[in-house]
């Protein structure tokens, strides 16, 4: 009986044996079926490293980089007086890392002394991890900030009744090659209000046309021309300046028009320049009563609702000069580019007053320590200010010499076909 039970348990085991040689046989033979079983590849180990697939983006990292004084250094855009390198200029740069600079008649001797000055200004900014916007008025007839080597341009109004938009075109590219040559990368122009106030003593022959149509087919030539030469065109001035009786450079105009009747007119040239890729939009120091109780470039509906929202503008949108009469006759300063950040605005132009950028720039700060705009905002506005200037390849590289013989030539011919 003793052998009988051994045997039985031998045999038991050998059957054992072979149940478990099949059981390995039939098991998948690599990981791969495995992770086709569901839940069978779902295990987590704590000592594999989490492996994060979103791309980087360089522009965020900058951001990341920069100190919340030097974001806000990058949303405004400042003057200076002189015509060289000064301790105004060296402090804006050094202490408060200014986003830009523009350019007036009292900057400007002639092309030598402006070249230097841009290059001065370029070299005092590399040492700074972003470089600088260098911007200027040019449009083109009585808007000219450049010297005197430069000929003077056909005003708009020439171009919008020649309405040819090759020439348009040539237009925007002289414009173009004339503020690079200098060293400039931002140009305020073109205007695209529709002058339509025979009264208006601010637009008159600046505008391309009193209709829609030789400022869209004009206007949108000239901002092309400008953007193929690899500059910077802000255009303006939304949502429209053409209607108006008042000068916004001594006081608040006001406009008595519904949205709609903004859509139907003042906005058709901004809308055509927005689809066809428009970087920046200047937005007016003018009050629409019937829309909001703020100016247009302080107001959330204007800025925030209908440029951005029914719009859909996703570039830089720029505030006019803040020092105009249209402002600081109602706000001050700081109230006026505080509430334009609010409202949607991402770059403050600042024209006049030593102490004004600094002025805001704290004020700004203090904003975000007190809550009411939060660095998250801040950093949004920055993003696209980035963006912007690195679509443009912008550098703080100087630029050795000048010879405009050729540039002037192309201007000159321009002036015949428009005269013929």
């Amino acid at each position: 009986m003793i052998y009988k039970r051994k045997a039985f348990l031998v045999l038991l085991s050998l059957m054992f044996m072979l149940v478990g040689c099949n059981k390995e046989d039939s098991l998948p033979k690599n990981n791969d079926q495995i992770g086709n079983i569901p839940g069978e590849n779902h295990i987590d180990d704590p000592n594999k490293d989490i492996i994060d697939t979103k791309p980087i983006d360089p522009i965020e990292e900058k951001i990341k980089a920069l100190s919340l004084e030097e974001k806000i250094g990058q949303l405004i855009i400042a003057s200076f007086e002189g015509t060289e390198l000064n301790e105004e200029i060296t402090s804006l740069i050094e202490e408060y890392k200014i986003g830009g600079f523009i350019l007036f008649s009292r900057n400007i001797i002639d092309e030598y002394q402006t070249l230097d000055l841009l290059n001065g200004i370029k070299e005092m900014n590399s040492k700074n991890p972003i470089p600088l916007f260098l911007s200027i008025d040019e449009e083109g007839g009585k808007v000219s900030r450049l010297p005197k080597a430069y000929p003077r341009l056909p005003e708009a109004f020439e171009f919008g009744k020649k309405n040819d938009r090759n020439l348009s075109y040539e237009l925007g590219s002289i414009l173009g090659e004339r503020v690079k040559s200098l060293g400039f990368n931002m140009n305020f122009s073109p205007v695209l209000d529709i002058n339509s106030n025979p009264k208006n003593p601010v637009i008159g022959n600046r505008a391309f046309g009193s209709s829609v149509e030789p400022v869209v087919d004009n206007g949108i030539e000239v901002m092309l021309g400008i953007m193929d030469r690899d500059v910077i065109s802000v255009v303006k001035h939304f949502p429209g300046h053409g209607d108006t009786s008042i000068d916004s450079h001594m006081n608040l105009p006001k406009v008595n028009k519904t949205k709609e009747d903004l859509i139907s007119f003042e906005l058709q040239p901004f809308i055509a320049a927005i689809d066809n890729g428009v970087d920046a939009i200047m937005l007016a120091h003018i009050l629409y009563p019937e829309i909001d109780d703020y100016p247009a470039t302080m107001s959330p509906k204007i800025i925030g609702e209908l440029l951005r929202g029914e719009l859909g503008f996703n570039g830089v949108v720029v505030s006019d000069d803040m020092t105009m009469g249209a402002i600081m006759e109602n706000y001050t300063i700081e109230e006026g580019v505080l509430s334009f950040l609010k409202a949607g605005g991402d770059l403050a132009l600042i024209c006049h007053g030593k102490e004004n950028p600094i002025k805001v720039m704290e004020e700004i700060m203090d904003a975000v320590k007190g809550g009411e705009l939060t660095e998250e905002e801040i950093d949004e506005k920055v993003y696209r200010i980035l963006k912007l200037k690195e679509k443009y390849n912008l550098k703080d590289n100087p630029i050795d010499n000048i010879d405009l013989r050729e540039l002037n030539n192309k201007t000159l011919e321009l002036k015949n076909k428009i005269k013929n």
